[in-house]
């Protein structure tokens, strides 16, 4: 089989502890971009305003013909001028909900609208990773998301690094969920999108749009909102570590790599 397109997540699978993007893989994507003509798409839970530094270091950032699958599969842009070809955002008075909800719980909330991303109730460890990853970042100064009532809204998400603390917040949801698709990632997020959305439907309509066959792609991650494009694709990468919680899937296809890697103090 030749693969012709890579999907990969960034956080705890392409990227190392501080957050950036090896040398080692830095030379073999490119290697495999230029001489094999393999499409090499991010695709992650953050907006594709905030992986700029990831697409520079991989000789990406304003090429054309280039994609980024972001939001976890909300957005399909085109690198060039960041072009957006596909969004699929949820409702703003859906996201306030949600919103209403996680300010009564023990999470930093993270609002993205298409460009921005704004965080409230700042917890310490995700000041620590914030600080690491270096994203711009809008604190407000009152905890409301009325002024975003017009703005083009992505995705929200609660963080916590007790994942089974966030995960025993979805029964409780149920209703305000309804419409919309829960997963979780990076072991500390419980993310909101719209329902229908994820990285495998978005991995599916960008191979469409190009003309290869979904056996023909290879789908790169680590976690729960990472699944969906796993399933989807030809051949299956997990990264997993010793020190994770995640449950490794079980798949029937023999094309499914289990990649183990040592890391240290997760951020």
């Amino acid at each position: 089989m030749e693969y012709k397109l890579i999907a990969s997540d960034l956080d705890e699978t392409l990227l190392n502890d501080d957050h950036v993007v090896p040398e080692s893989n830095i030379y073999w994507i490119q290697k495999a971009v230029k001489e094999r003509g393999v499409k090499f798409v991010p695709a992650t839970g953050r907006g594709y305003m905030q992986i700029l530094p990831e697409l520079t270091q991989l000789g990406l950032k304003d090429m054309e013909g280039e994609y980024v699958l972001s939001f976890n599969g909300g957005a399909l842009t085109e690198n060039k001028d960041n072009r957006i070809i596909e969004f699929n955002g949820l409702e703003f008075d859906k996201m306030k909900e949600i919103f209403e909800f996680g300010l009564k719980q023990d999470v930093c909330i993270h609002v993205y609208t298409n460009d921005t991303l704004y965080i409230y109730n700042l917890s310490e460890s995700e000041a620590e990773r914030l600080k690491h990853q270096k994203l711009e970042v809008v604190y407000p100064e009152e905890n409301t998301v009325d002024f975003l009532k017009d703005a083009t809204i992505a995705k929200i998400l609660y963080q916590n690094v007790d994942v089974p603390y966030l995960m025993s917040l979805e029964p409780k949801m149920t209703e305000i969920t309804q419409g919309c698709a829960v997963s979780y990632s990076s072991n500390r997020y419980m993310e909101f999108n719209k329902e229908g959305v994820d990285k495998g439907v978005g991995l599916q309509h960008l191979a469409d749009k190009l003309g290869i066959k979904i056996e023909e792609t290879i789908a790169v991650g680590d976690n729960y909102n990472d699944m969906a494009m796993l399933e989807k694709a030809g051949m299956k990468l997990l990264r997993v570590y010793d020190d994770r919680s995640f449950d490794s899937p079980k798949y029937d296809s023999e094309r499914v790599f289990f990649v183990a890697q040592e890391q240290g103090k997760k951020r």
